[in-house]
């Protein structure tokens, strides 16, 4: 494993009814979360941590209580924007709160098409106006260009900042593809299995670590099926995936972009946040979903070492 992998929860950003951040409850949830030994470190203003939905100063914000709580674990910021400029700018000030390194998200406007030049460049620039390391993130296959081709991501790989490369295919053969091309053109790079449901099969072909939202709920679990693969118990590991499949099936499947407030759902109904509310437009979950949610969850929360 690289130094720059290993296990990393991308967390929730626990909000109040009225949209305010929830600060009581986003320290807690950040305790619980590194509550596990095996967590590295943490992600935070991801898809999961709804930083499209925060402003700059909050994103900061977020960073600092974070930064508080994590003592000298690692902790990755999330920038996501169209504009390369601001994207720049959120990254700043993410570094001048607390964090080590930048996790640049595709612009979602990628998944209808990008110019593979337009790609490299807000990556080259976010990594030279920073100075900080910054991890990629491989999209799903078929969510357009934020799955990035062989060719753009050898090109990616240039970039001397590149530390680690959230995986995030959903599939066994382009993560072994993105795998073997970062193998052979950077070994240092860490290449991090991210396709919550599918981390078994990632762990056993190989893999550098995760950032994944599942571990924003059961932390522990993702450790253990990695301690798991990596001791070669692969009857125990295929058991965590079980009920982490059925579990992922429900928090990551249709209708999409659901996930941040389904975790915050399960989290709500374990009592660990006070409440599961998202900013608009997100919709509130209804009982009758929560319920086959917690039905999924709890057989993990079973298997909790």
């Amino acid at each position: 494993m690289t130094g720059a992998g290993g296990l990393y929860a991308a967390t929730i950003c626990p909000m109040t009814p009225e949209g305010a951040l929830d600060r009581a409850s986003l320290e807690r949830h950040f305790e619980a979360v590194l509550s596990d030994p095996g967590q590295a470190g943490l992600l935070l203003n991801g898809h999961a941590g709804e930083g499209i939905h925060l402003s700059r100063a909050e994103q900061a914000e977020v960073v600092t209580i974070a930064r508080a709580v994590a003592g000298p674990r690692r902790i990755l910021a999330a920038v996501s924007n169209e504009s390369t400029a601001v994207a720049v700018a959120d990254a700043r000030a993410a570094l001048e709160a607390g964090a080590d390194a930048i996790m640049v998200f595709a612009p979602f406007s990628w998944a209808l098409g990008a110019d593979p030049r337009a790609i490299v460049t807000h990556h080259r620039m976010i990594a030279e106006e920073t100075g900080a390391p910054i991890y990629l993130f491989q999209g799903s296959v078929g969510a357009g260009r934020t799955a990035y081709t062989p060719d753009v991501l050898r090109r990616l790989l240039e970039i001397e900042a590149v530390a680690g490369i959230k995986e995030g295919s959903w599939e066994t053969k382009a993560y072994e593809t993105t795998r073997r091309i970062t193998r052979a053109e950077r070994p240092d790079v860490a290449v991090m299995a991210s396709g919550d449901e599918h981390l078994f099969p990632c762990f056993v072909i190989g893999s550098d670590g995760s950032a994944v939202s599942l571990a924003a709920v059961i932390p522990e679990l993702i450790t253990a099926l990695d301690t798991h693969v990596r001791g070669g118990r692969f009857e125990q590991a295929r058991a965590i995936h079980e009920a982490l499949f059925d579990y992922a099936r429900l928090v990551y499947g249709a209708p999409g972009h659901l996930a941040a407030a389904r975790l915050k759902v399960c989290l709500a109904e374990l009592g660990r946040i006070a409440s599961p509310a998202c900013r608009a437009p997100t919709p509130a979950i209804e009982r009758a979903e929560i319920d086959q949610l917690m039905a999924a969850l709890r057989p993990c929360l079973d298997l909790i070492p």
